[in-house]
This record gives structure tokens, sequence and C-alpha cells, in this order.
């Protein structure tokens, strides 16, 4: 009895630790959307997750766990490397690739390589607004290393630093971020509890030849230099940080196949606060189906219903997992994802 009130007590000291660290303001009403750069580390990754509507912080079980939770890499048994693609908005396209070696009683490293990418445009002016025969494009990369450890058989921790760089033309910012996670499990794995946070990193400012301009320190005079090369100085923004609490029902061997279900609870802080939900359902562990919900009482949102489904073979000593979601972004395009992933 002592043993499970000391395993109770170690995962509310961990909630409480992370929750004085970054309070959760419940009943805040104020949105502050559009006031962070790095935007696109909020885009989901993984057709697992995603398909069961972005609710994977304690369930999530592959290598894309080093986006929603690094602790969860301290449970892995073998490698994983996993390749994503997402069909992202108005041409853009997002890919990310995770890497997972578990390290024995070291603990479990993990590598990453997220970007958003999209084609050439044209070069408009007021002047010329055909174009001036000049083209330029837009990227977004964070590469990261994390690392995460057991430190019982129920409790882990991980974290994972991330160097941040957005480009648009020949400007760009920089900047580096943490994430931190922890994850219990109860005896029998049966319920998960998972906390993260992510993004939580000094603020960014754009830079670059784009900005420099000739400026005249006084127009009224004459014989003094006219153009004196200057930059205008842009603001600084936060990252999109982003706080999670996920809580998963793991039910192997449930009639008809195993279940999973997870309710995550996300507060960001350049948006109100939401819930999203996801159900898996597996057959041999080797078919499974997915569903869920995103933004739950997130007011005006687009998100909504996710569907999804994944096949895990088996090839020799390894095995080869495909996964594909579909996200519903109501008057926007839906969003599909498809990703391999291979454990050896």
């Amino acid at each position: 009895m002592t043993r499970k009130i000391n395993k109770t007590t170690c995962v509310l000291i961990a909630i409480l630790m992370v929750m004085m660290v970054y309070p959760i303001p419940v009943f805040a009403r104020i949105s502050k959307a559009g006031t962070t750069l790095g935007q696109f580390l909020k885009i989901g990754v993984g057709a697992r997750s995603t398909g069961m509507g972005c609710a994977s912080t304690a369930s999530v079980n592959d290598a894309s766990a080093l986006y929603w939770n690094p602790s969860v890499i301290a449970s892995f048994q073998s490698k994983k490397i996993i390749a994503a693609y997402t069909d992202w908005f108005l041409d853009t396209k997002v890919t990310y690739t995770g890497l997972t070696l578990p390290l024995g009683a070291f603990g479990t490293l993990g590598f990453t390589f997220n970007s958003l990418s999209m084609g050439m445009m044209d070069v408009c002016t007021v002047e010329r607004p055909e174009g001036t025969g000049e083209q330029f494009t837009a990227g977004d990369l964070a590469i990261g290393v994390a690392y995460s450890r057991q430190l019982t058989n129920f409790f882990s921790i991980g974290f994972h630093v991330k160097y941040i760089r957005q480009t648009i033309w020949h400007c760009n910012a920089t900047g580096i971020a943490f994430d931190f996670g922890s994850l219990y499990r109860t005896d029998n794995n049966h319920l998960l509890i998972g906390v993260s946070i992510s993004n939580f990193g000094n603020k960014m400012q754009f830079t670059g030849k784009d900005l420099r301009i000739f400026y005249d320190q006084n127009p009224n005079e004459h014989g003094d230099n006219e153009y004196l090369p200057a930059y205008y100085e842009t603001s600084r923004w936060d990252l999109p940080l982003l706080f999670r609490i996920g809580v998963a029902l793991n039910l192997p061997e449930f009639p008809i196949g195993d279940l999973v279900a997870e309710i995550d609870a996300i507060h960001p802080n350049d948006n109100n606060e939401q819930v999203n939900l996801g159900l898996e359902w597996g057959f041999n562990k080797m078919f499974f189906l997915r569903t869920g919900y995103q933004a739950l009482f997130l007011p005006n949102s687009e998100q909504g219903a996710t569907f999804g489904g994944g096949l895990r073979y088996k090839l020799a000593s390894s095995y080869l997992i495909v996964n594909y979601s579909y996200s519903d972004y109501g008057k926007l395009s839906a969003v599909q994802r498809l990703d391999i992933e291979i454990e050896f």
C-alpha cells in the first residue's frame, strides 16, 4: 500500500511542479492568436497521433513521440526510425524524420528533423505588380537531439533541445528551444498519464539584407551623405509554448481487438485552452483503425474530426509500419498525412 501511495505522490508532485513553472489560467478567454513565431512547430506530426485527434501525449508509441512527449521513448526496446509527410495548406509541405536509439541502462537517445517548405514565388512590387523577374521562397526547420530515461519501472522523464530557423527570401530568424516531458504507467500498463511542455526558448527576431535601407539623416540639408546604410529593426516574438497533459486508457486483448483511448488538455501561450480526443482499435497487433476530434471548446476553430489507419508487417527481424490519417479543417482544405516507420 505504501509503495502505491509513493508512486502516486511522485506523479502528483511532477504535475504540480510543471504547473508552478507554467500555471494554467483555466478561465482565460483572451486569445493571443498570431502573436508568436515558429507556427510550424504547432503542426502535429505522425499519422498515428493525428489520426487520433492529436491526443497522444501519453499513448504515442512510435518515433514521433520525440515531438509529443520525449519521455515516452525511454520505454522503447528497439530502434525506431520514422519518415512522415504532411500535405499542408496552400501547397506547403511538412516533413518530419525521427530516430530513437535505446542504450540500455544509460537511457534512450533521439534525433529529429522537422521542416516546412513551399515552392518558389514571384517577387512583386508596387511599381511592377506583375513581377520583377526575381523569385523567392520561405521555409522553416527544426533540428533536435533528445534524451529520456526511466527513473522507476513506472515513471520516466525526457527532454528535447531544438535549433530553429525560419527564412523568407534573404531574411531569417533563429532560436533554441527545449521540450520537457514525463510519463507515468500503472502496474498493469492500463493507465498512462503524460505531461509535456514544448517550445520553451528564447524570443526570435528576423534579420537580413532585405531589411537594409539607405537613410538621409537630415533631408533639409545639402552636402551630407544622403545614402547612409541602415536596417529596419523588427520586433522580437515568443515561440508557441504548449503545455499538454494526457490520460490514456490502454486495454490490450479487449474483446475483438486491442483498444486505446486518450483525452488531452492543451494550453498554448497564443490561444485559448482546448481538448483533444482519440481512439485506436487494433487487431492482432497488425491492423489498426483510428478516429478522434481536435480542438474541443476552442472558439471559432476549423479543426474537427480525424480518421486514420495503419498496417504493421513483420520483415525478418524487423517491422515495417505504414500509417495514414485524414483531418477535417472545415472551410479549409482537409489535411492528409502519411508516414513509414521501421523497428529494428
